[in-house]
Parts: C-alpha cells; sequence; structure tokens
C-alpha cells in the first residue's frame, strides 16, 4: 500500500473518531440540559407522583383529588447528602425506605407516572432539617395497606405528615371514600375493605397526596 493510501485511511479514521466523541459529547450536554433545565432540587422538596385513570391509583385519586392540577397518588421527601440524592418514602415495595433519586425516577417512568416537584415556602424551610431526621428514624417500618393509621406501618402521605408533624406543616383530616359522582361508598373502597373484612374507615383521621399538595404552606415548583 503506497504512503498516500495509508495517510489517506489513517485520516479516515481519525475522523470517524472524532466525528463519534464530538457526538458523544453533545449528547450528553443535551441530556445534562434537560434535566437541570426543569428544576434545581433542593434538599427537603417534595416530590409528588400523579396518579393513573385506574386500580388502587385511581380509586385513591377519586376520593381525593380537590384541584385540577393536583392529581397524585405518591409522595416523598428528598434528601441530599452531598452529592447523592436519596428519596425517603414509604411504598407498597420495600415499607419504608430511603431509595436513590434515580431509581426512584426510573420506577414511576416505568409505571408511566411523572414526579412534580413542591417546595416548602422560606418562612416553613428551617422544618426541614428536623423532619429528614424524623424521616429517618422511620424507615425500615411495614407499608401501611389498610390506610387506616396505626404506629406500626406507614402508606406514604402518612409517612411525610408525621416526618413535619412537630412542627404542624400538614393536618390529619377525616378521610372520605365517597364518590363524588354517585355520592356513596367508591365501589372499589367497598371491594377492598370487604376483602379484608374491615368496615370502611369513613370519616377516620388520614391524609392523602392531593390533600397535602393543597397545603398553604407549600408552592408547586415544576415538573421533574
Amino acid at each position: 500500500m503506497s504512503e498516500f493510501k495509508i495517510f489517506f485511511s489513517k485520516r479516515i479514521k481519525e475522523i470517524i473518531a472524532v466525528g463519534i466523541l464530538s457526538f458523544l459529547m453533545i449528547l450528553l450536554v443535551q441530556c445534562s440540559h434537560v434535566y437541570q433545565s426543569n428544576v434545581e432540587l433542593k434538599n427537603g422538596d417534595l416530590l409528588f407522583v400523579t396518579a393513573k385513570e385506574s386500580g388502587l391509583s385511581g380509586a385513591i385519586n377519586n376520593v381525593t383529588q380537590k384541584q385540577k392540577t393536583a392529581s397524585f397518588d405518591h409522595i416523598g421527601i428528598l434528601e441530599k447528602e452531598g452529592h447523592h440524592m436519596f428519596v425517603l418514602h414509604a411504598a407498597p415495595k420495600g415499607g419504608s425506605q430511603k431509595q436513590d433519586l434515580k431509581d426512584f425516577i426510573k420506577d414511576q417512568k416505568e409505571e408511566g407516572q411523572e414526579i412534580i416537584v413542591y417546595r416548602l415556602k422560606p418562612e416553613y424551610q428551617k422544618t426541614i432539617s428536623g423532619a429528614i431526621e424524623k424521616a429517618n428514624s422511620m424507615l425500615g417500618k411495614p407499608y401501611n395497606f389498610n390506610y387506616i393509621l396505626d404506629e406500626n406501618s406507614y402508606y406514604c402521605s402518612d409517612f411525610v405528615e408525621r416526618a413535619f408533624r412537630d412542627d404542624h406543616i400538614f393536618k390529619l383530616e377525616p378521610m372520605t371514600f365517597i364518590d363524588p359522582k354517585t355520592g356513596k361508598t367508591n365501589t372499589f373502597w367497598e371491594e377492598f375493605y370487604t376483602k379484608k373484612s374491615v368496615k370502611v374507615p369513613e370519616g377516620e383521621p388520614g391524609c392523602n397526596p392531593n390533600g397535602l399538595a393543597g397545603s398553604e404552606k407549600l408552592e408547586r415548583i415544576n415538573k421533574l
């Protein structure tokens, strides 16, 4: 092979290599920009997960939705440790846990749900450190599948309300399982509690993601 052909071959390979590297760098920058442009997360941010239209998620939303812009079935507290971010939350899979933010986001995307960030207003930011400390002390407790308050298991909004309870950020309210369209107990919940041989806890104290999202002490930031 002549020196010209050898030089030409090497030059082509160099151009291709540079082109591939440039493409990967552009792609990486674009991906980073998309993530960072939505919202800059802060310690103590509340991550609300949008509700589905059916199943347990839809049933929760059916009897709790108060605002058109708030349609949620799950919530967690963001904790930042240096450059690492975690979500403190109570979920059916894993109970009360501290989950890596990336895994939390992945789980919601796999279910076709979005995450909306809410933040305590400036005058309530001082409560965050205590709430996170309390949330960490509750890790390991099982999930409360009855959604009736007890001290041995927690459901998602219950977990968050308890974390901030000492500072009265949220409040418990009488639960309702009435379908607003029919004025009767939602069929899903009636069957849900019948299977558990438990009376529908209508009027019992409790909380839910939509109720917490409606707190005047929070401000809606953006979609994650």
